[in-house]
């Protein structure tokens, strides 16, 4: 495996997402790219009205990805690593990405929601799984019932 899709979004653990693709790409001396999908921009531009705000809004949030992964890629401590940002649909734009670099694997969360939650927004790692032609690391984002009870 010679090069890592790493999948992040806002959620504050998408640092152990990171983490944990990081550690894995490491010990196969891996490239390592990390990705971030603007996922339906329309919900940002509800407030706006006109094209220029739309088009300046849109940069806003490359900027504020870029930003994001910027600071992810210095917390890990490797300047080597490449940062991603993409638009669309985050299932169909994580499987465009990894075919783009050539990624041996997909490394992405997965939140713990209800299961309602579940049905009505759908997971996109389970999007991913189902047409991913590599192999995925999926790493579980829910908190261990030793983190919860350390914080009580």
């Amino acid at each position: 495996m010679k090069k890592v899709l790493i999948t992040l979004d806002y959620d504050p653990t998408s640092q152990k997402v990171a983490k944990s693709g990081f550690d894995m790409a490491k010990t196969m001396h891996a490239e390592i790219t990390l990705l971030h999908v603007i996922s339906k921009p329309l919900f940002y531009y509800t407030q706006y009205s006109g094209m220029y705000q739309q088009l300046e809004l849109r940069d806003d949030l490359k900027v504020a990805a870029q930003d994001f992964l910027n600071k992810t890629k210095k917390d890990l401590g490797t300047e080597g690593i490449k940062i991603l940002v993409k638009e669309g649909e985050s299932a169909e734009q994580i499987l465009l990405a990894a075919k783009e670099i050539n990624a041996d694997i997909i490394v992405l969360g997965t939140h713990s929601r209800k299961w309602l939650e579940n049905i009505l927004m759908g997971s996109v790692a389970e999007e991913v799984l189902k047409d991913a032609s590599i192999p995925l690391f999926i790493v579980p984002t829910k908190k261990t019932e030793k983190e919860t009870i350390g914080k009580k």
